[in-house]
């Protein structure tokens, strides 16, 4: 097949998309070389239509930069917005759900690589807890398996949104043999996901996959509690134990104490700073300001230089209407895909990225997780996906 010149924008966004659950580096280089690509090739910029609450988020965010943090300290979340290009480079360089579909082939076959890395990382940490005799648990929660990424969470967020990527393939497109490889495919990713242990991710990943059964076979629905009954009776690598820690923690080794106490501390600062928070990167500097009344020291143990929630964290950090610009970008986003989806839009394609939306917003509550860059890059080519979907199905009802 010859390659057309319109259509180089396509594959190096492409590319960049895929290479989100591998390497940041990588991701970050074709996203330039795809913008660069967008300007050569005088490809038209397709703009959905999220560009004003997008636009008052970046705008609130730098006016809370200018009252409170330090330029050098608050820089991090500026350069971040050039993340946000993502979004834009998909919609506009992808023009079918069809050319959707290979980039979703793309995300299967990365994460899949990735969890199987983490495979054997988890059997090497096994192996290790085994010959010297410790508790496999004890040892494990704080040292979990990360794939190609550098942290269990940017792994488990990758996985989350890669198998309702799969999912949504599986159950929405006809049955084909390539299907047989998308089920493999989602089954190491959803391996992966399990043993890296990440309850928020898991939250996410169920939330997503009751939204997808619902729409699938609702009879389906089923099989999530008697995984979960399976998983804590049988506990296998203490996986239930994993799960029943979320009511019943293990002490200070399950993080329940820590994420109460980061949120308590956001509350504090919430109150004390509704408009424009205490400022970018802010947060980790200035939370022994704002313990709750009577709280005792030393802190639970956790890392607290962010408050693991989106919710708390944006409201807490840039004030309550960043975070409520957030909300609107998010919103209306869930708002165009669940109508086009109405309307008659591509199935697979939209589920997709209302499941990956859900998942997202559901594993949000207890962790920061659209905030480190691989997992914003990924989430957000979803959703670009999502509108090229709307874009066609707009050009279809038209014709």
């Amino acid at each position: 097949m010859k390659l057309r010149r319109e259509d180089v924008p396509m594959y190096v966004a492409g590319a960049a998309a895929v290479c989100t659950p591998v390497s940041i580096a990588a991701f970050e280089i074709l996203m330039g070389v795809a913008v660069v690509a967008m300007i050569a090739t005088r490809t038209r910029w397709r703009i959905p239509p999220v560009i004003w609450p997008l636009a008052a988020f970046f705008l609130w965010t730098m006016v809370s930069l200018m009252a409170h943090s330090s330029w050098h300290l608050g820089y991090p979340q500026v350069k971040k917005f050039y993340v946000f290009l993502m979004l834009f480079l998909v919609v506009s360089a992808f023009r079918t759900a069809r050319h959707a579909r290979w980039l979703a082939w793309g995300w299967a076959l990365a994460a899949s690589l990735s969890a199987i890395w983490g495979m054997v990382q988890f059997y090497e940490k096994y192996q290790d807890a085994e010959d010297a005799h410790l508790d496999f648990y004890t040892q494990y929660v704080s040292h979990r398996i990360t794939g190609f990424m550098s942290h269990w969470m940017t792994f488990s967020g990758h996985m989350m949104m890669a198998l309702m990527i799969v999912g949504a393939l599986v159950f929405f497109i006809a049955w084909r043999r390539s299907n047989i490889l998308l089920i493999a495919a989602g089954a190491i990713i959803g391996v992966g996901l399990l043993l890296a242990e990440t309850r928020s991710m898991w939250l996410g990943a169920a939330a997503g996959a009751v939204y997808l059964l619902w729409f699938w076979k609702r009879w389906m629905l089923i099989a999530l509690p008697a995984l979960l009954g399976v998983l804590i009776v049988a506990n296998p690598f203490s996986l239930g134990d994993r799960l029943k820690s979320s009511f019943k923690p293990h002490g200070e080794l399950d993080s329940n104490a820590h994420r109460a106490m980061c949120r308590a501390i956001g509350w504090e600062m919430i109150k004390a700073h509704p408009l424009l928070g205490v400022g970018p990167e802010e947060v980790g500097p200035q939370h022994l300001n704002y313990l709750p009344p009577g709280t005792r020291l030393p802190l639970p143990e956790g890392y607290y230089g962010h408050l693991h929630s989106i919710y708390y964290q944006y409201a807490a950090e840039r004030g309550v209407p960043a975070m409520l610009a957030l909300m609107w970008f998010l919103g209306r986003m869930l708002y165009d895909f669940v109508k086009a989806l109405r309307q008659g839009g591509s199935r697979w394609v939209l589920h997709g990225a209302i499941a990956v939306m859900i998942a997202a917003l559901a594993g949000g509550i207890y962790e920061y997780n659209l905030n480190d860059s691989e997992v914003l890059a990924m989430f957000l080519a979803v959703m670009g996906c999502g509108y090229v979907a709307v874009l066609e199905g707009e050009r279809e009802c038209k014709a």
